[in-house]
Parts: structure tokens; C-alpha cells; sequence
């Protein structure tokens, strides 16, 4: 397995775009670098270094890939190809599997082609994206929130922070649910389970009264959804007492949860809101009501930023804003620390958990399978990378798996939760482990010095030759000098037990 300390260099740091119909792959006849490059950022390396070919193409190749590419000068293709070959290719323990059998799994007793769906949002919202979708890989999707409401939406509805690279960190929007009547939705649902009888239909629904979440929720199941979402949790509704204002009061996520489940045969999520101290009464309602299981989480209630000369926060609608949804990675922590919640709840015990939240990678999504999510659910890495992104998912997972012994992507489910706490009062405080410098990869830039100076306990100094040298008296072992090193220069290194006085 490739250690952790010889992952290939991201391609973020490298400025690749991540092109659509790439022209790098049309100087190449051996390999498709964007293909590779792309598993890069997805952090799925292994199975990509193993669809190489056997012999290394690019040794003394002159790199033509390098001068068609949009970036021309700023992406080091063939370096990186060869990297992957001397540092990736070499380390492949394990075979990529044959099959993808150890993704199957279900959403209450429903089958499941792997564990991917698509969030209720705009990427799944007419029949022709779900269907590329479908094509893509994606095992089922949300189709996004069905109502009888009259919906226009605003324009510009979306605002974003951005990293260095100018990727998406975290992602805004002010969208409602879908402008498309209900008799145009459930023409949709009939044509996709037509066409794609084994793929998941994940009904999202939004009544204004019981009456109305029961009707759509039969609507839903007679026309081909296999389960139903109830929003509970939107935080862009214009109308009051809708979206997560339900999701803040049990009381009316029990009541309309019965009223959806009544009036259907199939299974029933609650999607419940993140803007909440707790997600546990909101969800032991939805259980009371009925509920098979709990889809979480939806959007925090944000605001990206504001223009600081005119005034208005963004995304500014002609001269105006509003308080809106954030996703995106940036939101996987808070997401992470409410699927520990509703995992670690023993009232929940049963439940299938939808997980969602900042999932980009396979890693993202692992994590929440280890926190008990058995679904998952992606939106905003879709805007920002396409529906293509299934591919690392899977690869990447079912690779994983295949390194780990586990038969299913089922055998995971929570394997997290043990060694979790709700509170850091349970901690082991007795020991402190120091931090290790590797000086091969050090370029003594002082990050960890200053850190540890103005942040920490002012137990690293330099050295005559720049490179960092440890104060063990001082040290405490916070690790915040691991954080800060550009360079990946830092690791854990010796223990130390406490002397108390």
C-alpha cells in the first residue's frame, strides 16, 4: 500500500484545470493524462498507476502533452507520469479488483449497485441529468425537492470561497426546489425507471400541510420512486413554517413523517437540518413518525462574504442578499460530527443513515461510512468537477476494500464509532508525543518556528543552517508545527510520559 508519506504531488499544487475533453490526451497514444491526473486530485493514485502501462512511456518522451495543454508551461505532465511510476506504480501491493461486487449494498433492503447518489439539489433535476448520471455510474440519485409551490428562482444564486488554486472550498447557495411542476416530475420518475429499472429514485418531497406531504409522497411511489426524502431541512424557503423550520421542531418532523409514511408502501428518509444544537430529537421524531431512515446533513446557514464597497453580501441580486446554504469540503467536519451523532444514538439503532456533507473523494465518503453513514450522497463536487467523479469514488473504494480483506463496502459501516467520544473528557492526558523533523524535505522556511513562536509554546528555534531544532522541555506536543509545514516535513516521533509536580 502507498504510505502516506509518498502520495504524488496534488494536482492542485500543480495548476492542473481538470479539462473537459483534455487536449493533453491528444499528443498521447500510450496513456490519458488527464485521466491520471484527475485520479490524482481524487486521491485515488493506486488504481490509476495500475492502468498505466507496464513499461513507462514518458521517459524520453518530449512531452508534447505538456504543450497542448490550456496551462501550457504550468503542469509538469511527464514529470508526474514518471513520478507515478517510480514512486506509485512500484508500491501497488494489491491488484485492482475485477469486479465491483464489494460496492453492493442497499438502502433499506433496496439494492444498491455501490453507495453513491446524488444529493436533491440542480444536478439531479431534469430527466436528461439523471439519466447522464445513470451512464456515468451513479447508483441512484435525490431527485431534487418536488412541491406544488410556484418556485422562480433568483439570479446570480450561487457564491463561493475558493483555495489558492481556485478550487471550491465551500459553496453558497440561495436555490430553492424544482421550478418543474409535480405531474412534469413524475412524468420523469415514469421515464427514468423505464429506461434505468435497476438504478435508485430517491424521492425528495415538500408539503405545505399533512395532507399534502401524504399525497406527494403516493404520487411519488406510484410513479416509479423507489423511497421517499422529506425536506426538513432547506434553509432558502421564502415561506415561513417550511424547510428547516420543520427540521427544528420535532413535533412537526414526527407529524409530517407520519403523514408521508401513511400514505406509501416504500421507505421514508428524513432529511434533517444542520442548524441545530442537536440532530438527535429532531431524529428520534422522525423515527416516532415512522421513518426508515435519516438523510443528513443538508446546507448550514451561511453568508460567504460580503463586497466592502458595496455593502451587499453575495450573491448579490440587484443590489440585495440573503442568508443562504453553505456545502461544499469546507462543511465535511460539522457533517462528520453530526453522522457520529445519529451513529452513536442507540434510539436510532435500525435506521439506515443517507450521509452527505463535503464528500469530494472516496475518502470523504469512506469517512462517513465509518461514522455509520451506509449511503452517500454528493452535490457540490458534482457543480464543480461533473458527473465523472464516480469513477475515482468507486475505484478508489472498491480498491481500498480489496487492500483491506473486506468483502463489502457493508463491513465498514461504523467501524469508527468505538474510538469516538462526544466530549474530549474521556482523553488519554499523560503522555505527549513529540514532533520528528524529516531534514530531507525541510527547505527551512521557519513556518513551524514562528507557529509554534506566536501560537504554541516557543519550543522550535533554527539552527545556523535554517532547519528547525526542538526544545523538549517546552515542547507539549500539540502538533501544530505538523500543520503548518508546507513541506510535509513534520512528523509524529517519539512519546514521552508526563511529569507531574
Amino acid at each position: 500500500m502507498l504510505q502516506e508519506n509518498q502520495t504524488i504531488k496534488r494536482v492542485d499544487m500543480i495548476h492542473c484545470a481538470l479539462c473537459a475533453d483534455a487536449p493533453c490526451n491528444d499528443a498521447c497514444n500510450e496513456i490519458e493524462p488527464s485521466d491520471i491526473l484527475r485520479s490524482i486530485w481524487f486521491k485515488n493514485e493506486q488504481t490509476a498507476a495500475q492502468r498505466m502501462p507496464e513499461k513507462n512511456p514518458c521517459i524520453t518522451c518530449p512531452a508534447p502533452c505538456e504543450k497542448l495543454c490550456v496551462r501550457s508551461g504550468k503542469v509538469e505532465i511527464r514529470d508526474i507520469m514518471n513520478r507515478m511510476y517510480s514512486q506509485v506504480k512500484k508500491e501497488c501491493e494489491t491488484p485492482i479488483p475485477n469486479n465491483e461486487d464489494a460496492l453492493k449494498c442497499d438502502i433499506c433492503g433496496i439494492p444498491l449497485e455501490n453507495p453513491f447518489l446524488l444529493s436533491s439539489s440542480v444536478v439531479a433535476s431534469t430527466y436528461e441529468m439523471c439519466a447522464n448520471a445513470f451512464e456515468a455510474g451513479w447508483a441512484g440519485v435525490c431527485f431534487k425537492t418536488i412541491c406544488s409551490l410556484d418556485i422562480h428562482e433568483a439570479s446570480p444564486r450561487f457564491s463561493a470561497i475558493t483555495g489558492n488554486d481556485g478550487s471550491i472550498v465551500g459553496f453558497k447557495n440561495i436555490e430553492q426546489l424544482s421550478d418543474h411542476s409535480v405531474a412534469e416530475n413524475m412524468e420523469i420518475f415514469r421515464r427514468l425507471k423505464e429506461n434505468y429499472p435497476s438504478k435508485f429514485i430517491l424521492a425528495s418531497i415538500m408539503g405545505q400541510n399533512e395532507d399534502e406531504w401524504g399525497e406527494l409522497a403516493r404520487l411519488c411511489e406510484e410513479n416509479g420512486a423507489d423511497a421517499i426524502e422529506l425536506n426538513f431541512s432547506c434553509p432558502n424557503m421564502a415561506e415561513g413554517g417550511l424547510g428547516s423550520d420543520i427540521g427544528q421542531v420535532p413535533e412537526l418532523v414526527e407529524r409530517f413523517t407520519r403523514a408521508a409514511k401513511n400514505a406509501t408502501n416504500i421507505p421514508v428518509l428524513a432529511k434533517l437540518t444542520p442548524n441545530v444544537a442537536s440532530m438527535s430529537p429532531a431524529a428520534e421524531a422522525a423515527k416516532r413518525g415512522g421513518a426508515d431512515g435519516i438523510a443528513a446533513i443538508n446546507t448550514i446557514k451561511s453568508i460567504t462574504g460580503l463586497n466592502i464597497h458595496t455593502y451587499v453580501a453575495a450573491p448579490a441580486v440587484h443590489g440585495h442578499s440573503a442568508v443562504g446554504g453553505y456545502s461544499g469540503n469546507a462543511v465535511k467536519p460539522i457533517a462528520l460530527r453530526f453522522i457520529s451523532e445519529l451513529g452513536l444514538n442507540p434510539a436510532l439503532n435500525g435506521m439506515h443513515i443517507s450521509a452527505m456533507g463535503g464528500v469530494e473523494t472516496w475518502q470523504d465518503a469512506l469517512e462517513f461510512m465509518l461514522l455509520g453513514g451506509e449511503s452517500v450522497q454528493v452535490t457540490t463536487a458534482v457543480m464543480q468537477y461533473g458527473y465523472r467523479i464516480i469513477d475515482d469514488l468507486k475505484a478508489g473504494l472498491n480498491m481500498y476494500l480489496a487492500e483491506k480483506g473486506y468483502r463489502s463496502v457493508k463491513e465498514v459501516i461504523g467501524l469508527g464509532l468505538d474510538t469516538l467520544s462526544s466530549t474530549t473528557d474521556t482523553l488519554e492526558r499523560d503522555t505527549v508525543i513529540f514532533p520528528r523533523f524529516i531534514k530531507e524535505r525541510c527547505i527551512g522556511c521557519g513556518r513551524c518556528m514562528i507557529s509554534c513562536k506566536d501560537g504554541g509554546h516557543q519550543a522550535i528555534k533554527l539552527d545556523e543552517n535554517r532547519r528547525p531544532v526542538l526544545n523538549g522541555k517546552k515542547c507539549v506536543g500539540c502538533h501544530l508545527c505538523l500543520l503548518v509545514c508546507p513541506q510535509k516535513a513534520i512528523a509524529p516521533g517519539i512519546k514521552r510520559v508526563h511529569s507531574y509536580h
